[in-house]
């Protein structure tokens, strides 16, 4: 066997590295990143399906004559079982790769695009790659750093100021609730990564469980979690699926990129050229998810036709009630046409 050739003032120790060390070493790190990127899109792929379901459910119960809650529909909680798995996915991924990576996947909820495939190349490709690894302590001494905090300040102070106005004033504007969704989301990733990469150092022997940093994370996680399903689906009942899914992608990805820059540090070794084409991703991947979108219908209002053989004055000579079976049963989408049937 041949022995290991010393350099002088190389390092460990004089030996000098293997090109075999540096090929295994690079192998394993891209194959972690490359699990984590799947993990991802798997787990985005299901939370697309789980709000179009939740948003299917909410059509459905509008068209009922006796309307019951929500959370009584069979349907609504089929999505929101997806949406947790999904997220467990998502969990998942934060283990092998960084914020920068897998968060701006989140556009591939929305399937096709030569933009957006070329946006998410460019995100995979030049996402800054994290050198220090994550540790018990590093966390610790992020939660009190100065730049987290003034984050953390201004985020609940923004996040306060839109509740007030959404529980106080009534105001349900698809920007209000997707602000506030982005903003817990900012914090849920933090949150994330950190219980997954310490959960994943304890399974290699080195225990990190013990540390109350990691239960405080956790509650963490599971509070911003259980919020932001609860306003995205306010949102999703409000509003159509063209409207929400790409406004709440882009929203979520500026303010998980933000928050790991300011958390994690991930831009701290990127070069110039590399932050510039992974911003210039992230642009091309927004692009690509408002040009799938945009030509999908607005969805009518969720008024109920007027049966004008009620009022007062009004002979209906008509039959304006579609059929119950129909979808556009329950809404004024083609209010114009029953107008004309009836004159």
């Amino acid at each position: 066997m041949a022995k290991p050739r010393l350099v002088q003032n190389a390092p460990f120790g004089g030996k000098e590295i293997s090109s075999g060390f540096l090929s295994s070493g690079w192998y394993y790190a891209n194959q972690t990143l490359l699990l984590g990127i799947l993990l991802a899109i798997i787990g985005n792929i299901l939370i697309s399906i789980s709000l179009n379901l939740q948003k299917w459910s909410h059509l459905r119960l509008m068209r009922q004559a006796n309307q019951k809650p929500f959370y009584r529909s069979k349907l609504w909680w089929c999505g929101i079982i997806l949406m947790g798995t999904g997220e467990m996915g998502n969990f998942a991924a934060y283990g092998f790769a960084s914020i920068m990576v897998i968060a701006p996947l989140g556009n591939v909820a929305v399937i096709g695009g030569t933009v957006t495939i070329a946006g998410i190349f460019l995100l995979v490709t030049f996402a800054p790659s994290v050198t220090q690894e994550l540790t018990t302590r590093k966390i610790q001494n992020d939660l009190v750093s100065w730049q987290f905090l003034i984050y953390v300040v201004v985020a609940v102070i923004t996040f306060c100021i839109l509740l007030y106005f959404h529980k106080r004033r009534k105001v349900n504007h698809i920007v209000v609730l997707l602000t506030m969704v982005a903003l817990l989301a900012s914090l849920n990733v933090i949150s994330v990564k950190a219980v997954a990469t310490m959960i994943a150092l304890s399974v290699r022997s080195n225990m990190q469980l013990t540390y109350p940093v990691f239960y405080i994370m956790l509650i963490l996680m599971v509070l911003t979690c259980v919020f932001q399903v609860k306003f995205l689906n306010q949102a999703m009942k409000l509003y159509s699926e063209a409207e929400v899914i790409p406004m709440n992608y882009v929203f979520f990805t500026i303010s998980a990129v933000v928050a790991g820059a300011i958390f994690y540090q991930e831009f701290q070794d990127a070069s110039l050229l590399s932050g510039f084409m992974f911003l210039f991703g992230c642009f091309l991947s927004f692009v690509g998810v408002f040009i799938i979108t945009r030509k999908r219908g607005k969805e009518c209002l969720t008024s109920f036709y007027i049966d004008y053989g009620h009022i007062p004055g009004k002979k209906m000579r008509s039959k304006i009630q579609p059929d119950s079976n129909n979808l556009s049963y329950g809404s004024l989408c083609y209010e114009g046409d029953s107008v004309k049937a009836q004159s």
